[in-house]
């Protein structure tokens, strides 16, 4: 399943990061291997928007835990669909509109 997972640093361990060359956070995305990783300033603070493919709930630890004991950071996990993802509950989602959209 397909996870939209955000990482936020704080501002210190970001500037400690950033003095360094981001070699941890390129460390971290060696091992984690996103799909895609995009950099932005959210609230202030440096946070990373990865898009990551996981089989099982078990393997959420192992992508927060390295921005937790590096970066302090918060991490937060979203489950994300393509178009072609949303295009298959197209059933579900007409049978849900039927059951419970006010007529």
């Amino acid at each position: 399943m397909r996870f939209l997972v955000k990482v936020s640093m704080p501002v210190e361990a970001g500037n400690v990061a950033a003095r360094n060359g981001f070699h941890v956070l390129q460390s971290i995305l060696d091992e984690i291997k996103p799909e895609a990783a995009y950099f932005v300033a959210e609230h202030g603070q440096r946070t990373a928007i990865l898009i990551v493919e996981m089989r099982d709930a078990s393997q959420i630890p192992s992508i927060a835990e390295p921005w937790f004991l590096a970066m302090n950071a918060a991490v937060e996990f979203h489950p994300a669909m393509k178009l072609e993802d949303l295009r298959k509950a197209t059933s579900d989602i007409e049978r849900a509109a039927k059951k419970y959209l006010a007529a």
